[in-house]
């Protein structure tokens, strides 16, 4: 019973709790340094190049949305649930034990989604690249949401780059597709 009102607990307080300024700008801090490493690597191996989607305004829109309901329900389970609200009397131990057990999880979570939910997605979700910058995803998300305490700062983290991810760089036709290398 307990760890349930804890859930509850850790659900209300996280989406209730409005970032401050300060907050917002530790996010686009985060967002920046998530930027910087990220596209010298994925241009470096070759996993993101510029590529726009080319669609019509309406499949933007659904994959804007679809990246929203992503953002929310990942950031939901893996930041919300898994670490400690920085309201709760914890640690920082403990918020950094949760903090790795979650970046673990959310990892392994990809390649498990390409071989049960999302099977055109499976060679995708092996790619070494694709996970290492899933990885700094989290880190950047996990980070957002110890400073603040806000579910808002880590989903539009995550929307974000999924977003330019998909629409900018490639991403669509790699989920979309079987990814085969060249």
């Amino acid at each position: 019973m307990a760890a349930l009102q804890t859930l509850v607990y850790r659900f209300i307080t996280a989406i209730s709790t409005l970032p401050s300024a300060q907050a917002w700008l530790y996010t686009a801090v985060l967002l920046l340094l998530l930027t910087l490493i990220s596209l010298p690597l994925g241009f470096y191996f070759g996993f993101l190049q510029f590529d726009i989607l080319k669609a019509t305004r309406r499949t933007v829109a659904s994959v804007a949305a679809g990246s929203l309901v992503t953002a929310l329900s990942e950031e939901l389970f893996f930041r919300v649930l898994f670490l400690p609200h920085p309201h709760e009397s914890t640690t920082l131990a403990v918020g950094w034990f949760w903090g790795g057990v979650s970046l673990v999880i959310f990892i392994i979570y990809h390649p498990l989604n390409g071989v049960s939910f999302y099977p055109p997605g499976r060679q995708l979700f092996f790619n070494p690249i694709f996970l290492l910058l899933a990885g700094f995803l989290g880190v950047a998300c996990t980070l957002a949401y110890l400073q603040s305490g806000s579910f808002w700062l880590p989903v539009a983290i995550h929307w974000l780059t999924l977003l330019v991810w998909l629409v900018l760089l490639g991403g669509y036709g790699k989920l979309n597709s079987e990814y085969i290398k060249d």
